[in-house]
């Protein structure tokens, strides 16, 4: 285990850029979304520690996008769709006062990609989605350190983002890859036995295979525990984003897919646990909120104070621990699969799930024929190519064809339930 190849993201190493007095400035990328709306409130919260000079969004809440970027004095905003800029120039001059210049805007595909390589301390990377890879690239190659709460870009990318990344360049803002973090803290990487990922079970939990096959949308969005996006929201519903942290399990610690554990704990206390040697334990617990993950990222080495709530311990509760069901959900071993298949398989398996659950939201596919579908692409992708030798054309290859080939097994589900 000594001998294996340093992990991206390691407590003991503190990748600093711009070390320096004052506050960190930082970027944030996708900040219209769930993880940028909560990293502003912890900076909004604690302006004497960090100091936000770009935001990015898609460009769907224009009017949260200039109200944020009015807010934080921001140098720069980035759109993704170049049709709202008239709305957002507009929105920007209704707030800000006579005379005051407006914060630079860039619109465009590659919008996002161009502000993670600004000037800044840090990057946080909130895009939902494999899109997020090209920022996460442009970050890691400017020398800013990253906050990664965009596991997709690392997962579909990983060779490619583990050749560019510093030692402690990368920190991980997931909450069970955070909890990892601080967990490994405790030891060397030789002490460790095994890592432990914790899943709230979703919205389905304790349910049959059987009884998962009438589930609708709403169904699927009335997560438990967590307020998230709605395709991250699904994703829990069917266990895939627990797959997909698996794989970013791996890939940020190297620790073989053997020695990664799921367990399910419906009370999301306990964001992930690390089992070292010596037979301990060390579980990272907080209320569900994603702050903490969020101030980890943007702050450590340093805490930043009441980031986040925390337990009244004068108060009874109870803490439960279940193993998975693998047949209900098959999610979690298809993505050790992928994961040990590497190059551009973990970038099929996400583009295709990615599409299954569109068509799933707009009523093309049943729940069950999202993991169906998914499994089906990736049997028929194959054993890919080494993933050293991976890179950002063969994912963008991989992903197209994925894309194109969950949509065509999509409308045959429906042609045939419309025949049925």
């Amino acid at each position: 285990m000594t001998d294996a190849p340093a992990p991206l993201a390691d407590p003991h190493l503190v990748y600093d850029p711009v070390a320096g007095d004052g506050p960190k400035d930082v970027v944030i990328l996708g900040s219209t979304g769930s993880i940028g709306t909560q990293a502003i409130d912890l900076v909004l919260r604690n302006p004497d520690r960090f100091r936000v000079t770009a935001l990015s969004a898609h460009g769907g809440r224009v009017a949260l996008l200039a109200e944020q970027a009015h807010r934080l004095r921001v140098r720069t905003v980035a759109v993704a769709r170049q049709d709202v800029v008239p709305e957002l120039r507009e929105a920007l001059s209704a707030r800000y006062g006579a005379g005051e210049p407006l914060p630079e805007i860039l619109a465009g595909p590659d919008a996002a990609t161009r502000v993670a390589a600004s000037d800044c301390h840090t990057v946080l990377n909130g895009i939902t989605g494999s899109i997020g890879l090209a920022p996460t690239l442009a970050a890691l190659e400017a020398g800013r350190t990253l906050a990664l709460a965009n596991k997709e870009s690392l997962i579909v990318g990983g060779p490619l983002v583990k050749a560019l990344a510093k030692p402690g360049q990368i920190i991980p803002v997931d909450s069970e890859h955070a909890a990892l973090f601080q967990a490994l803290a405790a030891g060397t990487r030789a002490d460790v036995r095994k890592l432990v990922v914790t899943a709230s079970g979703g919205p389905f939990r304790g349910r049959t295979r059987q009884e998962l096959a009438a589930v609708t949308v709403e169904d699927a969005l009335a997560h438990p525990t967590w307020a998230m996006g709605p395709v991250i929201t699904i994703n829990s519903a069917t266990l895939v984003n627990k797959g997909l942290e698996v794989i970013e399990a791996h890939l940020l610690y190297d620790i073989p897919f053997d020695r990664i554990e799921v367990v399910v704990h419906p009370q999301s206390y306990v964001h992930s646990m690390v089992e070292f040697t010596d037979g301990s334990t060390l579980a990272q617990a907080t209320p569900p909120d994603m702050r903490g993950p969020i101030a980890i990222g943007l702050g450590w080495p340093e805490r930043v104070p009441d980031a986040a709530p925390v337990f009244d311990w004068s108060k009874a509760s109870t803490w439960e621990f279940f193993p998975l069901d693998n047949e209900a959900f098959p999610s979690v071993n298809l993505a050790r699969h992928v994961g040990e298949l590497a190059g551009t398989a973990p970038a099929v398996f996400n583009a295709a799930n990615e599409e299954c659950v569109e068509a799933f939201r707009t009523g093309a596919l049943p729940f069950l024929g999202i993991i169906d579908t998914v499994t089906r692409v990736v049997e028929e992708h194959g054993t890919p190519a080494a993933g050293t030798s991976l890179t950002v054309p063969d994912v963008l290859e991989a992903e197209t064809w994925a894309r194109a080939r969950a949509r065509e097994l999509t409308a045959r589900t429906a042609s045939a339930e419309a025949r049925a």
